[in-house]
């Protein structure tokens, strides 16, 4: 709805400016809630090329406005027209919502996307840096094809280089612990072999033989990298399967070892530089100093030539091409970008998120220094249980413990979603849980409360939207209305904290309601038209948590 009335005031607004004879321009539109509905600051962008006074202007365009569909009133204060929504678009939001059920949020989006996420190397398990990236990812994806796009998720998986080789040569010299999970198995062998060479530095040659003999074909070594790969594979997708996240694609780097000749062949029209074997790319023009090694003295590629062709081979796949990345991964963006415009390939559109760190300190993989995803998972669960023991005694044990892991699992993807993705955070597993802050458990209590009632009556007929005229039932009405425009903005320009923001904001002014607007002791009219209204948010919080990643629980 809200977009509807959005696209209502810019033809109102465009009307005014050409009956006043302005030149088309920016209508500055910005949603100031306290204020208005939609603020238009045209005046201020009219203002350099009429000379005259933004103020002056604002008040002869809202005189030619003409308020029409979703348009209430217009007014204009200084400077500023303000827009309000009438009674049309509050009763037209509940009808539509209430029809379009599980579909209420659909924007009318289409095309395939694909979207890579997660594709941590296969050297241990998982640790809540990488589930940052799983859980935007995620978020993308289901807000995506909520939107209406085809989307097909893509874990892109290192199986070759220095890293994998590390985990290789640890496991033909030391035994695996077959009573761990096989992720945290591998991470044992990665880290002694780590130490193995640290001790021994000439114990790197026989690394580096493993990377030569595997990218020159040799089928034995091939498949010693493949066997430890997929077994340290298997253990990271148990874990993405515990947060509700599956990849519908595992891509091997190694599949475009075969594309590489071709590719470097194709950028020899451009800077290419041979220095002792190896050959570079100069990418200055682009404003990049570091040269780009496609590849190296001793005849082996590089991560970012092979990232090269598989964002070649992703292009030619979909309408839009997605990945998230840690900001450590910047320059090679940066660089991969520029040889694909060289390319004349799309570049993917990109989601950068900064560095998570534990209240226990940051991390390291490589020196046994982390905090498994698995450990965290199960300390959050394990705290939901504790809590819903205390507050609900008389559940089974089946139900607290189904409450708690979905109360765990949606604290955690919660609180990992609410911050902007370009801040760095600390995640605190005790204040995720706390009942008594604004996340995920706030969220899954309030879609339970309007449940809850929903089950003690029903709407008993036709309803009469007119009734709902008090100002918590009609800013409740609007929030709702707004959820295709957060899907809108979450799918173009994929921010996903948007839509936790508005998962809370429907969720709190929901409580507002129900503490100040009875409905089952309501006289009949008004409790129809209230329950009306409940199932409404109850329908577009359980689409928003459902986008979210987090499960609408019944009860709490």
């Amino acid at each position: 709805m809200f977009l509807m009335f959005r696209s209502q005031v810019e033809a109102a607004l465009g009307d005014a400016l050409r009956t006043c004879g302005y030149p088309p321009t920016d209508l500055a539109l910005e949603v100031k809630s306290d204020y208005a509905d939609l603020t238009s600051l045209v005046g201020f962008k009219l203002a350099p090329f009429l000379k005259r006074e933004p103020a002056h202007i604002a008040q002869t365009i809202v005189e030619h406005v003409h308020p029409q569909g979703f348009i209430g009133r217009v007014e204009v204060i200084g400077p500023y027209i303000n827009f309000f929504v009438g009674e049309a678009y509050l009763h037209e939001t509940l009808r539509v919502v209430l029809e379009q059920n599980y579909r209420y949020g659909h924007t009318g989006a289409s095309g395939t996307v694909i979207l890579e996420h997660t594709s941590a190397n296969p050297n241990g398990p998982l640790h809540i840096g990488h589930i940052r990236n799983s859980v935007i990812g995620d978020t993308l994806r289901r807000s995506l094809q909520h939107a209406g796009y085809d989307v097909e998720t893509q874990y892109y998986v290192n199986n070759m280089g220095r890293q994998i080789a590390l985990v290789v040569w640890g496991m033909m010299h030391h035994e695996l612990d077959e009573r761990k999970k096989s992720d945290h198995a591998t991470a044992d062998v990665y880290v002694q072999a780590n130490a193995d060479v640290e001790l021994q530095p000439t114990k790197l040659l026989e690394v580096r033989h493993l990377m030569r003999s595997f990218e020159r074909g040799d089928e034995d070594i091939a498949r010693l990298f493949e066997d430890a790969v997929q077994f340290c594979i298997c253990g990271i997708t148990d874990t993405l399967k515990e947060l509700g996240i599956t990849h519908d694609v595992f891509v091997w780097e190694s599949e475009f070892l075969d594309d590489i000749d071709g590719l470097i062949d194709e950028l020899k029209r451009y800077e290419i530089i041979e220095n002792d074997g190896s050959i570079h790319i100069d990418l200055s023009s682009f404003g990049i100093t570091n040269n780009l090694v496609m590849r190296r003295s001793d005849g082996t590629s590089v991560y970012a030539t092979r990232d090269i062709a598989y964002h070649v081979w992703k292009a030619g796949r979909c309408h839009r091409m997605i990945d998230v990345l840690g900001a450590d991964h910047k320059l090679n963006a940066l660089q991969v970008g520029a040889v694909l415009d060289l390319l004349a390939v799309k570049p993917p559109e990109i989601v950068f998120f900064e560095f998570i760190s534990l209240p226990e300190g940051s991390m390291s993989t490589r020196r046994g220094h982390f905090v498994s995803a698995d450990e965290v998972l199960v300390r959050v669960v394990e705290k939901a249980y504790e809590e819903f023991d205390k507050r609900r005694p008389k559940l089974s044990e089946a139900e607290k413990r189904s409450i708690a892991k979905a109360v765990g699992i949606g604290a955690t993807r919660y609180d990992l979603l609410r911050v902007s993705a370009d801040k760095p955070m600390v995640f605190d597993w005790t204040e995720a849980l706390d009942f008594e802050r604004q996340g995920a458990p706030f969220l899954q209590y309030a879609h339970a409360r309007a449940r809850n009632i929903l089950i003690k009556t029903s709407m008993e007929g036709d309803y009469d939207p007119a009734l709902l005229s008090d100002d918590y039932e009609r800013k409740l009405i609007k929030i709702c209305a707004a959820f295709p425009a957060v899907i809108d903005e979450v799918t173009l320009n994929l921010r996903v904290n948007v839509l936790a923001t508005y998962a809370r904001e429907l969720s709190e002014a929901f409580n507002q309601f129900y503490r100040y607007m009875p409905v089952l002791s309501a006289e009949p009219s008004v409790r129809r038209a209230r329950v009306a209204l409940v199932r409404c948010v109850r329908t577009v919080l359980r689409n928003a948590l459902s986008c979210l990643g987090i499960e609408p629980v019944e009860s709490m």
